[in-house]
């Protein structure tokens, strides 16, 4: 069996500001989240954080804001590793490739904020870096958008589209349930 990771893009306070981001899909998927790290802590699987420090001023994920930190519960643990990142993905910049490496990843499992942004952008490189990936659906979020040419898409039609671009050509697309059972439920790394 392949040695999976957890990734954990961006679960940050700032996103909680709706009144900048407008409208979310997926309430549950904090939760979700939560279910799977504390799964992969207890299974000894190894569990990557990304957080995200903007360069907007104005942006919730800005460094001076309140907004920057991780959300309740999701501190990385002495020996997990945080990233930290400016762009879309957590591969820029960052160390993360060779730490994913280095600890023999053969297969990231990916969750965290938002599903058409960074968790995309890292996603798609990480399936350019020969890693397999399962995306987990229900434990990621999207925003409201406006278009182009004005037209505004729901939150749950970004997010559904955005795993759509995904979906086979870059990663597989998975419940938290299925990936509770496919990664830890038979991990050969139990403790």
């Amino acid at each position: 069996m392949k040695k999976a990771g957890l990734l954990i893009v961006d679960v940050q306070k700032g996103f909680d500001e709706t009144d900048f981001w407008g409208e979310r899909n997926n309430a549950n998927a904090e939760v979700n989240m939560l279910i799977l790290l504390g799964a992969f802590r207890e299974v000894g699987l190894p569990v990557f954080h990304v957080q995200h420090q903007s360069v907007n001023e104005h942006s919730p994920l800005h460094p001076s804001k309140l907004g920057y930190q991780l959300k309740t519960g999701f501190e990385p643990k002495e020996d997990e590793l945080l990233f930290i990142k400016n762009v879309n993905s957590a591969f820029i910049g960052t160390e993360l490739k060779d730490s994913l490496e280095k600890e023999e990843i053969e297969h990231i499992v990916i969750i965290g904020l938002t599903s058409n942004h960074c968790v995309s952008t890292t996603t798609r490189m990480a399936a350019n870096y020969g890693f397999g990936v399962s995306l987990i659906h229900d434990a990621t979020a999207a925003f409201k958008i406006k278009s182009y040419d004005g037209t505004v898409f729901s939150a749950q039609e970004v997010h559904e589209s955005a795993l759509a671009h995904l979906h086979q050509e870059f990663a597989e697309i998975i419940s938290t349930e299925e990936a509770l059972t496919r990664w830890v439920r038979t991990s050969p790394y139990m403790q």
